[in-house]
């Protein structure tokens, strides 16, 4: 089969619906054009076996930067994959742009990390034999290590931009690249949209051999240097206080042991437990349910839990396959034989904004100016506290620590606090600009010891906290949508959300529909106001209650529909513990079932 045979196979499977027209598109541009020619015959062997749904699904459309870079699912070609084009381009486009950006004839850099995913290292080396291609120095992380190590060594380094090859939590069959700009903080407008378009018009695609680059002193191989630095400036955050905790530790596969072991161990945590069946590096997650490495997901820790039964530990910290979110679970009491509970990334950010606030209170280090920052769709929990203390927050952001490294820059990071987002992403300092999981094990561990010298366990002092602001719980639902029918879908239940919303949200009536995408503040029944924020595809919709609402937003990096619950009672109404999370939990049932069926209805 040539290439004009298979464009008319294309064609014809158009017509008996078998690949959509988006597809037919981007399939004819790797099929006709040059810049593509190396990809044709393997794209040509998919049609010949009439591999419909495969060709649909890698070029429906043009794989996009999200809220945390271009990320996918890995396939030898195609527009929506993560392939050597794709990441190419990638680092093409940004090569490009800063280009353009910078003077003629100055000095440029590049630092360059990647985890343990399949593919990592080979695309880790293919992006660092493009930039070196395009005139820069790279730094090259030459081991797995974490996001927030990438996030320091570009401010250390004082490179230009990084590039950090990573898929997060997302399945096995993921890679990305995540692109930082030169404050160490992931490209934020109007760089992100400049970049993109860049990257959109590759043609081109230079490239150097990564051993001779090497071995000229193009790319410099600087982990040692980087991993000393980077904990010399974490290990700032070692508050004195009790050290006494059994801990057990799981990386989930990924980079996390790195980073987070040299951590504890120099902040003198000496009773740390790497969780055996979680400590390989592996793509393939092989030890974890459904080998999705999140810890974000109760059902990781299930089996760590009963292992820290068994061996009398007082926490469990785990990280993501890249390091730079924190998941932990913990007794009820301190009775580590008793039951034990996960805790969300709400209460999490809530424990570890109130005790960085209270710690560097007690240090003299709060200020008038002092701020924390939390985005949109992470509790309030987190404002009050802040404001006990005495500190601003920052919270009018969209999702992505991007948002809440902008603003670090933005208002000044001297004055900065804490950062903290409902996903599990955590930040103190200025050492970086993305989350850090290592850094949030070490808050985690401090506050662990403290409270279980008093007695106490870590879920103690959430309902203590809970008892002073007022009950919180929030709930997160996903909704999977596949492909170009589920990117229709959410297209269709967005713009519903924001025309027609539901009157009645668990038994309250809708009060305001809050649209970022048009940036208008509707409330019904009266006046529609401008909404002060910067553009993003979410809609909120306000309760006539105080403190409950609903957000819903397409996620930025996955194929699914992410709906956010808010539900909340003051603390005149929380003297009663039990009865106020009983109330807020029923509510949380009550809102899902009425936005499920909503969302059924369209």
């Amino acid at each position: 089969m040539n290439t004009d045979q298979a464009l008319h196979a294309a064609s014809a499977a158009i017509e008996s619906g078998k690949l959509s027209q988006s597809a037919l598109v981007n399939l004819t541009s790797w099929l006709t054009e040059a810049r593509y020619d190396e990809y044709r015959p393997q794209i040509v062997e998919c049609i010949q076996r009439e591999q419909w749904q495969q060709l649909d699904n890698v070029f429906w459309t043009v794989i996009p930067f999200g809220t945390g870079g271009r990320r996918g699912r890995m396939f030898p070609f195609g527009s929506n994959a993560i392939n050597d084009r794709t990441i190419g381009e990638s680092a093409q486009g940004l090569a490009t742009y800063i280009l353009q950006q910078r003077p003629e004839g100055a000095t440029l850099s590049c630092a360059i990390a990647y985890d343990t995913r399949h593919r990592s290292r080979h695309f880790a080396e293919l992006c660092a034999s493009i930039m070196v291609a395009n005139g820069f120095r790279v730094y090259f992380l030459d081991h797995y290590r974490a996001t927030p190590q990438l996030s320091f060594a570009v401010r250390y380094k004082q490179c230009d931009c990084g590039i950090m090859v990573t898929a997060s939590h997302n399945p096995p069959s993921d890679n990305a690249v995540k692109v930082y700009w030169s404050s160490g903080g992931q490209v934020l407008p109007p760089h992100d949209k400049a970049i993109i378009d860049r990257v959109m018009n590759v043609q081109e695609i230079k490239r150097s051999s990564f051993a001779d680059a090497v071995q000229s002193g193009n790319v410099v191989i600087c982990t040692e240097e980087i991993d000393a630095a980077y904990l010399e400036q974490a290990v700032k955050f070692a508050w004195p206080g009790p050290r006494e905790l059994r801990l057990i530790y799981s990386p989930l596969h990924g980079v996390g042991r790195f980073a987070v072991l040299p951590l504890l161990e120099r902040a003198g945590f000496r009773q740390v437990e790497l969780y055996a069946r979680h400590a390989e590096p592996s793509g393939d997650f092989p030890n974890v349910p459904g080998h999705v490495s999140n810890p974000e997901n109760c059902a990781v820790f299930a089996e760590i839990i009963e292992h820290a039964k068994a061996t009398g530990a007082d926490l469990i910290l785990a990280t993501d396959p890249d390091a730079d979110r924190l998941g932990c679970a913990a007794p009820l009491t301190n009775d580590q034989s008793g039951a034990w509970s996960t805790l969300n990334g709400n209460q999490i950010g809530a424990l570890l904004t109130d005790f960085a606030c209270s710690r560097m209170r007690e240090l003299g280090q709060l200020t008038s100016r002092s701020y924390v920052i939390k985005t949109l769709v992470t509790t309030e929990l987190t404002r009050r506290i802040a404001r006990s203390y005495g500190v601003r927050c920052e919270g009018n952001l969209h999702v992505g620590f991007k948002w809440i490294a902008g603003v670090m820059d933005d208002v000044g990071a001297e004055d900065f606090v804490f950062g903290t987002e409902e996903s599990h992403g955590y930040l103190i300092g200025r050492y970086a600009r993305d989350k850090d999981g290592a850094v949030a094990c070490l808050l985690m561990s401090m506050l662990a010891a403290q409270l279980r010298a008093q007695g106490k366990s870590v879920h103690q002092r959430l309902d203590e906290l809970l008892l002073q602001h007022g009950c919180h719980q929030e709930s997160l639902v996903n909704v999977q949508m596949e492909g170009s029918e589920g990117m229709a879908q959410m297209r269709k239940l967005m713009q519903a959300f924001r025309s027609h919303p539901p009157l009645r949200l668990g038994g309250i009536e809708v009060a305001a529909v809050r649209d970022y995408l048009n940036l208008t503040c509707r409330n019904l029944g009266g006046a529609t106001e401008p909404l002060t924020a910067d553009k993003s595809d979410m809609v909120i919709l306000d309760l006539a209650e105080d403190g409950n609402y609903f957000a819903v937003r397409p996620s930025g990096t996955e194929p699914k529909v992410k709906f956010y619950m808010f539900t909340y009672v003051a603390p005149s109404q929380s003297a009663d513990l039990v009865a106020a999370k009983t109330l807020l939990s029923n509510r949380l049932k009550s809102l899902e079932q009425d936005i499920r069926e909503f969302a059924k209805s369209i």
